[in-house]
């Protein structure tokens, strides 16, 4: 059970809401925590949220601050990088020459450089995607975490989780939608975070499935043709493929069924199942949908703007989806060969496509928003599951860092040209306000009107807040 509440809330005694919840737990007012949790189930969530919908832009493998959003020109040479800093709209921010379209726009979004977790391996994707740590972080190899049932539902899903229950299928679109593909895919492979969880499949993100063209392909690095730009679920037929009355004959056999199984079985699985196939029945008959993932319908100069190559038309994508309605989309960098962001060797990818692609998407994105009139009712983050090391190594690379890293905030009152937080002289710890995995998710929850520490219960019953310990980050808002 899940109750939320869009703020934080006071009774006409004085009491906090909280404050009811653990005197309720407790027996006071004569009353239990159930029936308390049961009063409280009439909220509606996102009603009072500064933002609408939440775009997340995961920056797999790890930028390095010191190339990016931190530097530090007066440090040694095997700690300051080969970049240098240029002027931008905020004060104090010392930004990556190959950032100058972000350097131009500056003051349309905030900086945080003082995040950090002591998870120093890209199993770290889920804590970042969840606001918690992995369950299995302590296993003999945390950086292939398991990916699995057991997992914290990503934000997202817990999103798509309230829309489902509380908007009983009347919203036009599904609420958590994964970009251009589960993460790991294009390496043949899986990565936690991304998924429902404990809460179950019918709450994972609905992803698009675009491939690469071979084993050392990055479409990331290059332009993309139109052909491979096919952002479609899969599932959905398209046009005339199936015929309505075809379509609709198909699914009355298979209610038919299902009639007989209902009086057979009515587990939890099976309630699951139907939740997932209502789902699909839904997707595959949305005009909205086929329409909104139909990026050839994008005039050509915007689809330009964004940039031609994977990272660019999956942002663009992203901001189509939630144009037509959509909560929370993540749009991912992935690692599809090579290191990319992983950058544990030479800065040649950092120059020539890494941080030049971010630019001018990250850059592009924020003006449409604008120029839609949708940044102030979206909220715009991006960010890594880490940082690298403050020293370089002998290839000019660097390792793994999650004790300092930096991440972008803009829209839905977010205050731009802000910076929060600060790193000491080498960036390679926070100096002032460490920030949490925990408070980044507290900051997006809050942000969409639901209270972060709204209790909900997980499969063993046991009552746990949507994130523990994790502090909103008001500073950050107009």
């Amino acid at each position: 059970m899940l109750t939320i509440a869009g703020c934080h809330q006071r009774v006409c005694n004085g009491l906090t809401r909280r404050e009811l919840l653990q005197a309720a737990g407790m027996g006071l007012f004569g009353v239990s925590l159930p029936k308390v949790l049961a009063a409280e189930d009439v909220a509606t969530p996102f009603e009072n949220g500064r933002a609408k919908s939440v775009l997340f832009i995961l920056l797999f493998g790890g930028p390095s601050q010191l190339e990016t959003f931190d530097m530090k020109p007066e440090a040694p040479d095997l700690i300051r990088g080969p970049f240098k800093p240029i002027a931008s709209r905020t004060p104090g921010l010392r930004i990556c020459e190959h950032l100058p379209q972000c350097a131009k726009i500056s003051d349309k979004y905030a900086v945080i450089r003082s995040m950090t977790h002591p998870y120093n391996d890209h199993g770290a994707v889920h804590y970042i995607q969840t606001g918690h740590p992995h369950p299995s972080r302590f296993g003999s190899n945390p950086d292939e975490a398991p990916v699995g049932p057991n997992e914290w539902p990503a934000m997202g899903s817990v999103v798509e989780y309230l829309s489902q229950r509380y908007d009983r299928g009347t919203r036009p679109l599904p609420d958590y939608i994964y970009l251009p593909n589960r993460l790991g895919a294009l390496q043949g492979g899986d990565r936690p975070g991304q998924y429902a969880g404990w809460l179950g499949r019918a709450y994972n993100a609905l992803a698009t499935d675009i491939r690469k063209r071979g084993e050392d392909d990055n479409p990331y690095f290059r332009d993309c043709t139109d052909e491979e730009l096919d952002f479609h679920i899969k599932g959905i037929v398209l046009g005339d493929e199936m015929q309505l009355d075809h379509f609709n004959r198909r699914r009355t056999l298979l209610e038919q069924f299902d009639t007989q199984r209902r009086l057979l079985e009515a587990g939890d699985a099976v309630h699951t199942f139907d939740s997932i196939r209502q789902r699909a029945v839904k997707l595959v008959t949305s005009g909205k949908m086929r329409t909104a993932l139909d990026i050839r319908r994008e005039p050509g100069k915007v689809r330009d703007r964004y940039g031609r190559h994977l990272f660019g038309q999956s942002v663009l994508m992203g901001r189509r989806l939630i144009e037509a309605g959509s909560r929370f989309v993540t749009v991912t960098w992935d690692v599809p060969s090579g290191y990319g962001w992983d950058s544990h060797r030479d800065s040649h990818d950092l120059k020539n496509h890494l941080l030049p692609g971010f630019d001018q998407t990250f850059s592009a994105l924020i003006g449409d928003l604008e120029d839609r009139g949708l940044l102030d009712e979206t909220l715009v983050v991006a960010i890594g599951e880490m940082g690298r090391t403050p020293k370089a190594n002998s290839q000019w690379g660097r390792g793994h860092w999650t004790h300092c890293f930096p991440a972008v905030l803009a829209g839905a009152g977010i205050r731009g040209g802000m910076l929060y937080g600060s790193s000491d002289e080498n960036a390679a710890y926070p100096a002032e306000d460490p920030t949490r995995p925990e408070d980044l998710a507290a900051t997006i929850f809050q942000a969409l009107g639901l209270d972060p520490q709204t209790p909900f219960t997980q499969r063993e019953g046991r009552p746990v807040p949507l994130v523990e310990k994790g502090r909103p980050l008001t500073q950050l808002f107009i």
